[in-house]
């Protein structure tokens, strides 16, 4: 472990043990367990702090609420040509949205593409974790999820839609793979969430406040509202989402979703969509893979803007940072260590890896 300021470096292997054991202590089975936390993870050693294991606590304690079922029993309930639908059961969401890709994947081997959108699910962490399942396959992945209102629509201040990230992972053959992972908001509203706790102020244009103002101040931009990137864009392509992982599904849309932080009274009822698609059953997958390089190369050597030392295909930066941070550990802010270690002490899990 290192210092450095307000940040510590952790080991990620003892990280995810330490997760692992929370969770068993609320019930949840190890191998399920296992998945949530490798979601967490997996979000910090790529960069995306704010989806990582400064979830845990919120977590924990919708799972000491009875507000989530600690073990996962998923239903079907519909199954026709190459879509279905699954019933959560009010399942952590990590472990739902990894049954639902896995099954997406293994039906498109024979289907070609197969589609699944879920209802009464939960918080499901980063949208890549599950389309970048595909890449072992040789297959494009696509997974997105609806989220709580936190987002205005387009001309309005009152919160309607919530962030909706959505995500697309594309298998290369020597590159890198591609990997499209994004909320529908300028910014992810857990960075705000994290920018708050280290007492940081936030940048104009990240949100409003009640007012419909734009703010600095993250607590008012949690009361208010995040704007949505590309203005009336960002609006269509959430509700575009919403409509999808939401309405198409049967889960709850808008601001019928649980809020995952104030709601400790009722379940979330989240939804998501996942998608599959064989590469082989439309073109050779190799050719695939050579022209994803040929048009990854002619991008990367694209003339570049004056300042811009190299062009980057989405999702390179996120792998550079998991080299990183695979070597180095992953860096978590002191209130979120002080957290983490107060939860740890609270279930008798041992906390030196913080120390």
């Amino acid at each position: 472990m290192e210092l450095n300021d307000n940040v510590k470096y952790i080991d990620h292997k003892l990280i995810k043990k330490f997760g692992v054991e929370l969770f068993e202590r609320e019930g949840v089975p190890t191998n399920e367990a296992e998945i949530i936390v490798d979601n967490l993870v997996q979000a910090n050693l790529r960069g995306v702090d704010s989806h990582g294991v400064s979830r845990i606590p919120i977590y924990m304690k919708r799972l000491k609420l009875k507000l989530v079922e600690p073990v996962c029993n998923i239903k079907f309930e519909k199954k026709a040509g190459s879509v279905a639908v699954i019933n959560g059961c009010n399942s952590m969401g990590a472990v739902v949205g990894h049954y639902a890709m896995k099954y997406a994947i293994n039906a498109a081997k024979e289907k070609g593409i197969f589609f699944i959108a879920v209802n009464n699910s939960n918080h499901f962490g980063t949208a890549a974790f599950y389309s970048m399942m595909a890449l072992d396959y040789d297959m494009i992945g696509f997974s997105a999820s609806n989220a709580p209102s936190t987002m205005a629509p387009w001309g309005g201040i009152k919160p309607f839609f919530g962030t909706n990230p959505f995500s697309f992972a594309i298998p290369a053959g020597q590159r890198l793979p591609i990997v499209i992972d994004m909320a529908t908001s300028v910014v992810a509203r857990g960075k705000i969430i994290l920018a708050e706790k280290n007492n940081q102020k936030i940048p104009e244009g990240w949100a409003i406040n009640k007012e419909g103002e734009i703010t600095t101040d993250p607590k008012e931009a949690l009361e208010g509202s995040v704007l949505p990137f590309g203005g009336p864009k960002g609006y269509a392509i959430s509700l575009l989402l919403d409509i999808l992982c939401g309405i198409l599904s049967g889960a709850a849309f808008g601001p019928y979703i649980g809020n995952l932080y104030e709601n400790f009274v009722e379940a979330q009822n989240v939804g998501h969509c996942f998608a599959a698609i064989d590469i082989s059953k439309f073109v050779d997958v190799e050719v695939f893979k050579h022209r994803i390089d040929k048009m990854i190369e002619e991008i990367k050597n694209s003339p570049k803007a004056k300042n811009v030392e190299e062009i980057y295909l989405p999702g390179e930066i996120e792998y550079k940072t998991q080299k990183e941070r695979l070597e180095k550990g992953i860096p978590l802010i002191l209130p979120v260590i002080e957290e983490l270690k107060e939860l740890g002490r609270s279930y008798n899990v041992n906390t030196d890896l913080f120390d």
